[in-house]
């Protein structure tokens, strides 16, 4: 068995064997590549933040049946993903993989929608925890919760979250670590005080399953595919275990059961937390109606003191998650900026001497981020009868970047292997052997249904947001593209090519 230092070595060696130095310091164990996923995915962020939403267009069945359906499907991708994880371990991730598997040109797209769903996750945790935390503070020091006052306290959310990542991945990397446990524990805390304090007791169990029943304007049966965007977005940003996998020890193994675990484990703790809060409901149409359904479900069921105390708790679990999101994004565009793939790149490819951090990238990803949030807050000074909510564009935006962003490099891999090009001694240590394809084509599917599901009313303005956004990037593919991008190292002359030739390579220097 290798010790630390004979492993980090190893490490090294592969990692520039793809043309890359070892830049970021590499200290993540197993568990904390894990928690950086699990903190990402945070059930008490996605499941509570967009709670009212699934309540409102799926009733109480979107909770049994939705989270379940949507579950099972992401657990499909998070293995495809884990799968070249393990093959290609860089942290450049899903455009990483693009470029190699088929070119430059779809890598750099491929980045680039990344980019855009990140920015959309990360401005839709903050923005969650906001939602919590500007009402909470309110009632603590007496002025009226507001649009503005929430903006407000996104701003400080996210200065918080730049000084911690800024500061050291060894220290983002122990409240990672802290954040995992920290999850479990508040669901337990929920869970139990749901099921012995509840006032007037729980709901049957059946009712957890209830379909038929929706406070929207919609068709059930469409009015339940709109509310699985409270599900499709709390299973987002697992791809963080691959983003950070070039600081991460023993990766090619780690990185994907950080990936694969991060959403298997939030899809049972959000199951079980989900069920108790549904069935301590007694007034539906009271929560769908209130300016936030989880408060007052909590609050109506465990009392004004106590449902407070709960409700901090989530918050700081939202607190944790964002913190998570800003780590992910910004290793992503240091990785993409190191092959500059992005105006200024020098920049946001600099590493901080002292504390090892990609820093400008992490402000620019905190920039980035609310500067999306205040577009949205200025679109609805402009037009304050706007029909939809600004969490709800948030996370759609998101969900739309991120899964098509997954699923370029899940197609690319099948074309691959159709080609013969890539085969199964280039598969890394984490595999899915014969069940590798089926599980990559049912994935693709999925990816093509919700992203579609996400756009359609009352989520249109997540649709013109991405369809200006790629607007964008066909501009600059014309004017910076052709110019200054020449690919990832690995991609540079024969794309997978290349990356074959490494592993052979690498294979032999081992044996």
């Amino acid at each position: 068995m290798k010790n630390k230092d004979q492993q980090l070595l190893e490490d090294k060696k592969h990692l520039n064997r793809y043309g890359y130095a070892q830049e970021l310091l590499r200290d993540m164990g197993g568990f904390s590549n894990f928690a950086i996923s699990f903190s990402i995915i945070s059930i008490l962020t996605g499941a509570v933040s967009l709670y009212g939403h699934g309540l409102t267009y799926g009733g109480p069945g979107m909770m049994g049946f939705g989270w379940t359906i949507v579950a099972f499907f992401v657990l499909l991708i998070a293995a495809s993903l884990a799968e070249l994880a393990s093959a290609i371990p860089t942290a450049g991730a899903l455009y990483h993989w693009a470029a190699a598997l088929k070119g430059i040109r779809i890598g750099w797209y491929t980045a680039w929608i990344n980019l855009i769903g990140q920015i959309g996750i990360v401005a839709g945790i903050d923005y969650s925890c906001a939602l919590f935390a500007d009402p909470l503070l309110a009632s603590v020091f007496g002025y009226s919760s507001t649009d503005t006052t929430i903006l407000i306290v996104f701003g400080v959310i996210l200065l918080l979250h730049g000084i911690l990542n800024h500061v050291g991945i060894k220290i983002v990397a122990k409240l990672n670590d802290f954040s995992a446990w920290y999850h479990m524990g508040v669901v337990a805390i929920l869970v139990v005080s749901l099921a012995f304090f509840t006032k007037n007791g729980l709901q049957p169990v059946d009712y957890l399953f209830k379909v038929g029943q929706t406070f929207s304007d919609q068709p059930y049966f469409l009015a339940f595919l709109i509310g699985l965007l409270q599900a499709q977005w709390t299973f987002t940003g697992y791809d963080a275990s691959a983003h950070t996998i070039e600081e991460t020890v023993h990766p090619r193994v780690r990185a994907p059961w950080g990936i694969y675990n991060s959403v298997a484990f939030s899809f049972v703790f959000g199951f079980i937390m989900l069920a108790f809060v549904t069935l301590s409901i007694h007034d539906a149409s009271g929560a769908v109606n209130s300016d936030n359904a989880f408060i007052f479900v909590i609050s109506k069921a465990l009392g004004g003191t106590f449902g407070s105390i709960v409700l901090w708790l989530v918050t700081l679990a939202m607190f944790f998650c964002g913190l998570s999101s800003i780590t992910s994004f910004s290793r992503m565009m240091y990785a993409f900026s190191r092959d500059k793939g992005m105006p200024f790149s020098r920049h946001w490819a600099e590493i901080s001497r002292k504390y090892r951090t990609p820093a400008k990238a992490i402000w620019l990803s905190v920039i980035l981020s609310f500067a999306l949030a205040l577009i949205d807050y200025i679109t609805k000074l402009m037009n304050p009868d706007a029909g939809y909510s600004t969490i709800a564009f948030l996370t759609a935006v998101s969900v739309v970047g991120l899964y098509v962003a997954y699923g370029i490099p899940i197609y690319l891999k099948l074309r691959a292997e159709a080609k013969g090009i890539f085969l199964p001694k280039h598969y890394g240590p984490w595999n899915l052997g014969k069940w590798s394809k089926p599980i990559n084509i049912l994935s693709l599917l999925w990816i093509i249904f919700i992203s579609i599901v996400m756009m359609i009313p009352p989520n249109q303005m997540a649709a013109y947001a991405l369809a200006g956004m790629f607007i964008l990037l066909i501009i600059m593919d014309l004017g910076y593209y052709k110019k200054h991008f020449k690919g990832p190292q690995a991609a540079l002359e024969k794309s997978i090519d290349e990356i074959r030739r490494l592993e052979d390579e690498f294979e032999k220097e081992e044996n």
